[in-house]
Protein backbone atom coordinates (compact mmCIF):
# COMPACT_ATOMS: atom_id res chain seq x y z
CA UNK A 1 0.00 0.00 0.00
CA UNK A 2 1.20 3.46 -0.67
CA UNK A 3 1.76 5.67 2.21
CA UNK A 4 -1.84 7.75 2.93
CA UNK A 5 -4.34 5.67 1.61
CA UNK A 6 -6.79 5.18 4.11
CA UNK A 7 -7.90 1.41 5.43
CA UNK A 8 -11.27 -0.08 6.20
CA UNK A 9 -11.54 -2.21 8.93
CA UNK A 10 -10.78 -5.39 6.35
CA UNK A 11 -7.16 -4.04 5.25
CA UNK A 12 -8.71 -2.85 1.69
CA UNK A 13 -8.72 0.63 0.73
CA UNK A 14 -11.32 3.11 0.92
CA UNK A 15 -12.40 4.49 -1.99
CA UNK A 16 -14.44 7.96 -2.01
CA UNK A 17 -17.65 8.66 -4.01
CA UNK A 18 -16.87 11.68 -6.68
CA UNK A 19 -18.91 13.90 -7.90
CA UNK A 20 -16.58 13.92 -11.31
CA UNK A 21 -15.83 12.03 -14.10
CA UNK A 22 -12.82 11.55 -16.46
CA UNK A 23 -14.03 14.19 -19.39
CA UNK A 24 -15.87 16.40 -17.34
CA UNK A 25 -15.23 20.20 -17.84
CA UNK A 26 -14.43 21.55 -14.33
CA UNK A 27 -13.49 24.98 -12.65
CA UNK A 28 -10.95 25.31 -9.75
CA UNK A 29 -13.03 26.80 -6.85
CA UNK A 30 -9.99 27.71 -4.63
CA UNK A 31 -5.92 27.74 -4.64
CA UNK A 32 -3.64 29.27 -6.51
CA UNK A 33 -5.15 28.55 -9.97
CA UNK A 34 -8.37 29.18 -8.60
CA UNK A 35 -11.11 30.31 -11.37
CA UNK A 36 -9.28 28.39 -13.99
CA UNK A 37 -11.70 26.20 -16.45
CA UNK A 38 -9.91 22.56 -17.45
CA UNK A 39 -11.09 19.03 -18.67
CA UNK A 40 -10.81 16.39 -15.98
CA UNK A 41 -7.62 13.87 -16.88
CA UNK A 42 -7.70 11.48 -14.45
CA UNK A 43 -9.05 10.56 -11.41
CA UNK A 44 -7.94 8.93 -7.85
CA UNK A 45 -10.49 7.70 -5.91
CA UNK A 46 -8.29 5.94 -3.16
CA UNK A 47 -6.99 9.72 -2.56
CA UNK A 48 -9.98 11.46 -3.80
CA UNK A 49 -7.96 13.55 -6.37
CA UNK A 50 -8.45 14.47 -9.87
CA UNK A 51 -5.94 16.08 -12.74
CA UNK A 52 -7.08 18.50 -14.33
CA UNK A 53 -5.62 19.36 -18.30
CA UNK A 54 -3.54 22.83 -17.84
CA UNK A 55 -4.32 23.23 -13.37
CA UNK A 56 -1.65 22.58 -10.61
CA UNK A 57 1.65 22.44 -13.32
CA UNK A 58 4.65 21.62 -11.80
CA UNK A 59 8.10 21.96 -13.39
CA UNK A 60 10.09 18.48 -13.01
CA UNK A 61 14.30 18.29 -13.76
CA UNK A 62 14.94 15.48 -15.35
CA UNK A 63 18.77 14.22 -15.14
CA UNK A 64 20.02 12.82 -18.16
CA UNK A 65 19.98 8.50 -18.15
CA UNK A 66 22.30 8.08 -20.77
CA UNK A 67 26.33 9.03 -21.60
CA UNK A 68 25.90 12.05 -24.37
CA UNK A 69 22.08 12.82 -23.92
CA UNK A 70 21.10 16.26 -22.11
CA UNK A 71 19.26 16.58 -19.01
CA UNK A 72 15.76 18.49 -19.68
CA UNK A 73 12.81 20.51 -17.78
CA UNK A 74 9.24 18.68 -18.03
CA UNK A 75 5.87 20.44 -16.91
CA UNK A 76 3.52 18.34 -15.86
CA UNK A 77 0.06 18.52 -14.28
CA UNK A 78 0.00 17.28 -10.54
CA UNK A 79 -3.34 15.75 -8.96
CA UNK A 80 -5.83 18.38 -6.80
CA UNK A 81 -8.13 17.22 -4.04
CA UNK A 82 -11.71 16.88 -5.78
CA UNK A 83 -13.28 19.25 -3.42
CA UNK A 84 -11.79 21.75 -4.90
CA UNK A 85 -13.50 21.35 -8.00
CA UNK A 86 -16.79 21.92 -9.50
CA UNK A 87 -18.52 20.94 -12.64
CA UNK A 88 -18.51 23.45 -15.37
CA UNK A 89 -21.23 24.55 -17.59
CA UNK A 90 -20.05 25.70 -21.31
CA UNK A 91 -22.77 26.47 -22.23
CA UNK A 92 -24.01 28.88 -19.33
CA UNK A 93 -20.31 29.93 -18.35
CA UNK A 94 -21.01 29.13 -14.46
CA UNK A 95 -19.68 26.12 -11.65
CA UNK A 96 -22.67 24.56 -10.24
CA UNK A 97 -23.53 21.48 -8.04
CA UNK A 98 -25.00 18.30 -9.47
CA UNK A 99 -28.10 16.49 -8.65
CA UNK A 100 -28.52 12.97 -9.54
CA UNK A 101 -32.54 12.39 -11.75
CA UNK A 102 -33.62 9.63 -13.49
CA UNK A 103 -34.86 10.25 -16.96
CA UNK A 104 -37.61 8.60 -19.11
CA UNK A 105 -35.42 5.77 -19.84
CA UNK A 106 -34.89 4.92 -16.45
CA UNK A 107 -30.96 5.72 -16.50
CA UNK A 108 -30.05 7.37 -13.42
CA UNK A 109 -28.09 10.89 -14.93
CA UNK A 110 -26.19 13.55 -13.43
CA UNK A 111 -27.76 17.15 -13.92
CA UNK A 112 -26.41 20.95 -13.07
CA UNK A 113 -28.42 22.71 -10.38
CA UNK A 114 -28.07 25.85 -12.02
CA UNK A 115 -29.25 25.38 -15.66
CA UNK A 116 -30.97 22.38 -15.67
CA UNK A 117 -27.85 21.00 -17.99
CA UNK A 118 -28.12 17.17 -17.92
CA UNK A 119 -24.16 16.41 -18.21
CA UNK A 120 -24.07 11.94 -18.83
Amino acid sequence: MKKGTKLNKNGNPICHKMHVKKGDTVQVITGRDKGKIGEVVAIFPKKSTVVIEGVNRRTKHIKPTQEGESGRIETTEFPIHSSNVMLYSKTEKVASRASYVVDENGRKVRKLKKTGEIID
